[in-house]
């Protein structure tokens, strides 16, 4: 069965990317096998799941190995979601072990290591840092059998790799979505970021050119950006952030709620 690649494609704000997905969802369509993507990054599975998700007799799953993941991997199959129930990633959990007591580690510092020892960024999911001694991270499976008990390094300090069960990761902690209003002057990025995620507006600043933060997926380059009801923030390590209104008040000021997850 070929499907309207050219109409799923138009417009898409990553064809290169979508793509991937049309063709394994053609294949699904034609063997009846369901199927596994790469690691896929956030905005590239919502528009995925966006424009694919009607396609008749198919349906499709998110797993990133644990709940809240940024990074996950979408299941194609048949049929329905009362027939089968959720289907398990296949992820395997990494532990990269170093001593960063005197050079603090981030998570891009952990996939770019990775992507030296011969990663590619479809085989990552989610990394973060664990502390002074490293950090742990999801991959496929086969990546993880690849890089078991190699060293590499990250600037001076050795790293050592190994594959490890889900089990045995220390995950990072959910966030239960709790919605917040805050009144302030104007929609500012800076401004709804400093509320939302309780810092300071020069911590957010810090955050800005640090290139931690984001709007829907794409860096923030200046503060003072405004903000529409629907739009996304995404602080790195500190979860995210949903504008659900924005209403003016009797003071000229702005009461914006949030959900925070």
């Amino acid at each position: 069965m070929t499907l309207p690649r050219d109409q799923l494609l138009n417009g898409a704000r990553d064809p290169a990317g979508l793509a991937p997905l049309v063709d394994q969802a053609e294949l699904v369509l034609r063997t009846w096998q369901p199927i596994w993507s790469e690691f896929l990054d956030a905005p590239l599975q919502e528009e995925g799941l966006q424009r694919l998700n009607g396609l008749s007799d198919l349906v499709w799953q998110r797993d990133g190995g644990y709940p809240g993941a940024e990074r996950c991997r979408l299941l194609c199959r048949r049929g329905t979601d009362e027939e089968e129930g959720e289907i398990a990633a296949p992820i395997s959990g990494l532990l990269i072990e170093g001593n960063f007591l005197f050079d603090p580690l981030s998570p891009m510092d952990l996939r770019q290591a990775l992507r030296e020892m011969g990663a590619s960024e479809q085989e990552l999911g989610d990394l973060w840092v664990r502390g002074d001694r490293g950090g742990q991270g999801l991959v496929i499976p086969d990546c993880a059998t690849a890089l078991h008990e190699r060293r590499g390094r990250i600037r001076d300090v050795e790293i050592l790799v190994e594959k490890v069960e889900l089990s045995q990761l220390q995950l990072p902690a959910q966030r239960t979505p709790k919605k917040l209003t805050t009144v302030e002057a104007s929609c500012r990025v800076d401004a709804i970021a400093s509320a939302g995620f309780g810092l300071s507006r020069s911590k957010v600043v810090t955050q800005i050119k640090a290139g931690r933060l984001r709007l829907n997926w794409q860096p923030v380059r200046q503060g003072s950006r405004e903000i529409s009801v629907g739009d996304r923030l995404q602080l790195q390590d500190r979860g995210n952030l949903e504008i659900l209104s924005c209403q003016r008040t009797k003071r000229d000021r702005w009461r914006i709620e949030l959900l925070r997850r």
